[in-house]
């Protein structure tokens, strides 16, 4: 990535990385990412905020190089993580007479994963401000968007709002701004559903805080730049503030199709009454995409066959994550058939601790499905349908 100039004395200086395809060992990376670095010079001291990670130093040093950067006062770290801040030490080195601007949290989680001087740290509390003379900083804690230790920081005189992983997207593209806001808009409800979703509530708080600011420019840490604000906004808005949708997610694994024709039946079954679904086979599913069903789904209801006496493990896996991932479910089901017995029903919804939602009848059967499981199968449509409509979810 070459760098590219957001306003006079600020620019892009990050890296896109088009080709990684996996974030920490999880997430699915269908369109790449980028590691958004930006340099902001005033009047009479340079920033830089965030950098990137340690295998793209290069592209970072590269465009310093391209602007002729002969000096770095401070090193803005709104967030510890290495994708973030993994090239601050090259970069000390470099500029060695740079400070490195965080939070107290923050300094301390930096000590421990680059081993860092602690000469080097300038802390600052919620709502201190730093002049480069012609430019002010003003530093916003959000802890718990993502990590503990996360702020982001409004640049005053241009309105812009550096936020970190708030707002972010794992998406690859050469142009700096948002160009196509669908491709966007996907690409960061899965960052939202995967990394954001089981921080719902303090984005609720930080959202509140922000409408205090006015903001042109809304610069993530991953993605493209928002110079449409509103756009991102208002999905998040969405995502965060709205009740469910009339959407059940359906996921299952069937190893000799029993599970999967009663999977069938009951995605016909609710279709019939009026019931948007989303059935994923998770033998192939893409983990991001069930993230972003999780975000609007009323309804989980797994399909999984029994092994060993329990779930399935790609089954227990889905609902791990749902559960790690926090969302606004209301109701959940599972159905699917065993051989000779087991404890699926009880281990499932043992592992339902953090969302608790309200546990439907179970359509557990032996064998292959027989007319009078079908009938439950209705039965239990009609009474997800029956629950939607009396939540009024749309």
């Amino acid at each position: 990535m070459k760098r590219m100039q957001i306003k006079p004395g600020i620019d892009a200086v990050g890296a896109i990385d088009w080709d990684r395809r996996l974030f920490d060992s999880l997430i699915p990376l269908p369109d790449g990412t980028s590691y958004n670095s930006y340099l902001v010079r005033g009047s009479e001291k340079t920033a830089l905020i965030d950098t990137v990670d340690p295998p793209m130093d290069m592209v970072l040093t590269g465009n310093l190089d391209d602007l002729k950067v002969d000096r770095i006062d401070y090193v803005i770290c709104n967030h510890a993580e290495q994708d973030h801040a993994g090239s601050i030490p090259l970069i000390l080195d470099l500029y060695p007479e740079a400070k490195v601007v965080c939070t107290p949290k923050c300094k301390g989680m930096l000590i421990d994963l680059l081993h860092l001087d602690e000469g080097v740290f300038m802390t600052v509390n919620d709502g201190d401000t730093l002049s480069l003379g012609n430019k002010t900083f003003e530093f916003i804690h959000a802890p718990w968007v993502h990590w503990p230790e996360t702020m982001v920081c409004y640049l005053r005189e241009d309105k812009i709002l550096f936020s970190c992983d708030f707002f972010g997207s794992h998406l690859a593209q050469s142009a700096l701004y948002v160009q196509d806001e669908c491709q966007v808009y996907e690409s960061a409800k899965r960052y939202f559903g995967e990394i954001m979703m089981p921080f719902r509530a303090n984005i609720k708080k930080n959202m509140e805080r922000l409408k205090a600011y006015s903001m042109e420019v809304i610069a993530p840490s991953h993605g493209p730049v928002y110079d449409r604000p509103q756009f991102i906004l208002d999905a998040y808005r969405s995502w965060v503030y709205d009740e469910p949708r009339n959407m059940v997610l359906l996921p299952y694994v069937s190893m000799h199709g029993s599970t999967r024709e009663m999977v069938d039946h009951m995605a016909g079954a609710l279709i019939e009454r009026g019931v948007n679904v989303r059935q994923f086979d998770l033998t192939v599913a893409d983990p991001g995409k069930i993230a972003i069903a999780l975000v609007d789904s009323a309804t989980l209801v797994l399909g999984t066959c029994t092994v060993l006496g329990g779930a399935h493990p790609l089954a227990a896996n889905v609902v791990f994550l749902a559960n790690a991932l926090r969302p606004n479910l209301k109701f959940a089901g599972i159905i699917g058939s065993f051989g000779w017995g087991g404890r699926t029903i009880e281990q499932i919804t043992g592992m339902l601790t953090n969302i608790k939602p309200e546990v439907l009848p179970p359509v557990y059967i032996k064998g292959s499905p027989a007319e009078a499981d079908f009938a439950a199968l209705d039965a239990l449509a009609e009474t997800i349908a029956q629950k939607h409509r009396e939540n009024g979810y749309k």
